[in-house]
């Protein structure tokens, strides 16, 4: 099997490499490749969000419009608090956020790497970084495939184990899910439920284009593993049993982990990049990953295409580009934070009581929205 020569090599095709791959091509940086365990369109276990930065990005990559088309927007809220107040916000008439199904806005980014000149090869299962010494200068996949390139950009996710500079301590968010149709919602509006069984986490109920919704929580696991399934359902039947009588199930239930560290470091090493989850820069208390993703991807690409057209060496680059990663969303993180502490005190059930002051309750949902 022969070799791929290339400039970039990027492993991941999720939001954070797609989003490498756009950037570089808007770059002008040529020869790039992109590679994923599978082929496009495929599914993922996500919530689907995209927030208000989220959106901003996407504007910044050249997708918006198509995002925008086959997503289903999102102007308020309903938060519930664990100690059972209920209320509903809104922003306005102003679209806040948006619903797009991971396999539509995956694909949609991929397309757009693609436009740009992005060679993609699916189906290649990376199971090692090839090295010269200490750099990276390439990635091998289980068949034995190889793709060399002056730079790699690690964006695995969280099961990502190959081609990170240093095993860092992670945290895990457990999160399980599943859809449904024929669910009364009110229309424009998520939800979020902060209960006790699953502090200081959440579940949620996404609504989808196509009147179907997402519904989901996430959780840490306390004190030795808990049954998730048993947990999802006692979550449903007590905050959704009446809604989901006459609704159907789409598929089955599905989990996953989300990875994730207050600290944001050791993100390069000779040779390589890593963004998105792959580096743990998931947001600490809703779990948010596609903003991080795409945002760390483009300033992880303009870092190389900084040092490929050698406006600052490599060393120079690279600690810029963590320093950006930090900018970006230590502040975010740390606020995630004070909301993992806030969601264990009566904090959240006095904002929804002092919530029914309309200035107060739009100033809420604002922040929920951008935390």
């Amino acid at each position: 099997m022969g070799k791929i020569e290339a400039n970039v090599v990027i492993l991941g095709a999720g939001p954070a490499g797609t989003a490498a791959a756009v950037q570089l091509g808007m770059n002008g940086i040529q020869n790039v490749v992109l590679v994923d365990r599978h082929d496009f369109p495929r599914d993922k276990t996500c919530g689907s969000g995209i927030s208000p930065k989220g959106i901003e990005v996407c504007k910044e990559l050249g997708v918006w419009a198509d995002v925008e088309a086959a997503s289903y927007p999102i102007k308020g809220m309903r938060l519930v608090t664990p100690g059972g107040y209920d209320a509903w916000m809104s922003g306005g008439d102003s679209v806040d956020a948006v619903v797009c199904q991971r396999r539509t806005f995956d694909h949609i980014l991929l397309k757009k790497a693609v436009e740009r000149g992005v060679r993609f090869v699916p189906n290649f299962n990376a199971v090692e970084v090839l090295k010269e010494g200490q750099r990276a200068v390439g990635i091998k996949s289980a068949d034995g495939q190889e793709i060399h390139a002056k730079f790699v950009m690690i964006a695995g996710g969280s099961h990502c184990r190959i081609g990170l500079p240093e095993q860092r301590p992670r945290k895990i968010i457990q999160a399980i899910m599943g859809w449904w149709e024929g669910v009364p919602f009110r229309e424009n509006h998520l939800e979020m439920i902060f209960d006790s069984m699953l502090e200081p986490y959440y579940g949620w109920l996404f609504p989808e284009v196509g009147g179907r919704v997402n519904i989901g929580i996430t959780y840490e696991e306390q004190g030795g593993k808990q049954n998730a399934r048993e947990l999802f359902q006692r979550f449903l039947d007590k905050h959704y049993k009446e809604r989901l009588k006459d609704a159907t199930q789409i598929g089955a239930w599905k989990g996953h982990p989300v990875v994730w560290s207050y600290d944001i470091e050791k993100l390069t090493a000779a040779g390589r990049v890593v963004i998105g989850e792959a580096g743990l820069m998931t947001h600490p208390a809703t779990a948010e990953g596609i903003y991080q993703g795409m945002k760390s991807g483009q300033m992880g690409a303009n870092a190389v295409t900084d040092i490929l057209a050698r406006r600052r060496t490599e060393s120079r680059a690279f600690d810029e580009y963590e320093q950006n990663c930090k900018k970006e969303f230590q502040f975010s993180f740390w606020a995630g934070g004070v909301l993992r502490r806030v969601a264990r005190t009566k904090t959240l059930d006095y904002m929804v009581r002092f919530g029914k002051i309309p200035l107060v309750t739009r100033a809420t949902a604002k922040m929920l929205a951008h935390v």
